[in-house]
């Protein structure tokens, strides 16, 4: 998909009296949502996929606030506590509604940050945001299958949609799915196949990255902008 013009700037979150973190807010011409995205475990929001994500769904009129969570501003390799992590969430969330107010809102994304974020939602609804996307939801530690990490999205009353490699090693296919059956109608999946955590594909699938990037931000423009829609 061809580069969609937009307009890019960075941002000073403060997260609280003590913490403020960076953001990069990245806004098409006629934004029809904005997708808080927050990045996962091992790299921040400037890696290649967080850049890639924003510039994808810039291509699809969806805007993105990405934004670091504070270990990742102090250059820490340990992630923060679930406290500490939730708090930048919505401190995210809170200057994307500010930054665009009256476009959609929805949060999400890769790994911890959209594990992180679910749990956010699932003490406090956030204000504002109409649904939470996962790309690549950690259900369980590689190679240890346990539907554990899931309990808290019982309590998130949102819609939600799981973009999940089929070779992915932080979720098994039958038990995602039928974490994804229980929540009912406000969950959806779209599996990639031959996709793993990073959603790199093998050469043998016959497909490139850049096709499977395609694949799964059209998927993420379509659900948000049908549940946009439904509200």
């Amino acid at each position: 998909m061809q580069r969609a013009p937009y307009r890019s700037s960075r941002l000073a979150i403060r997260v609280d009296q003590a913490q403020t973190v960076s953001g990069i807010l990245q806004i098409p011409e006629a934004s029809k949502a904005c997708l808080v995205l927050a990045h996962g475990a091992g790299a921040g929001m400037t890696h290649k996929f967080m850049s890639a994500a924003a510039d994808e769904l810039a291509a699809r009129g969806v805007a993105t606030l990405r934004y670091q969570f504070p270990y990742m501003e102090q250059a820490s390799r340990r992630p923060d506590p679930p406290k500490v992590a939730h708090a930048a969430v919505r401190a995210a969330v809170d200057e994307a509604e500010r930054q665009l107010p009256g476009v959609p809102l929805f949060a999400g994304g890769k790994s911890f940050g959209g594990r992180m974020t679910s749990q956010a939602q699932a003490a406090s609804a956030l204000p504002g945001v109409r649904g939470l996307a996962f790309l690549g939801f950690p259900l369980h530690p590689a190679g240890k299958p346990s539907e554990d990490r899931a309990r808290h999205l019982f309590d998130v009353r949102i819609p939600m949609l799981f973009l999940q490699g089929t070779r992915d090693a932080l979720a098994q296919p039958d038990l995602l799915a039928r974490v994804v059956e229980q929540l009912g109608d406000r969950a959806a999946v779209r599996m990639i196949a031959d996709a793993d955590h990073s959603f790199h594909v093998p050469a043998r699938s016959g497909r490139t990255d850049d096709q499977v990037r395609g694949e799964i931000f059209d998927a993420l423009a379509d659900w948000i902008a049908l549940t946009s829609a439904a509200e």
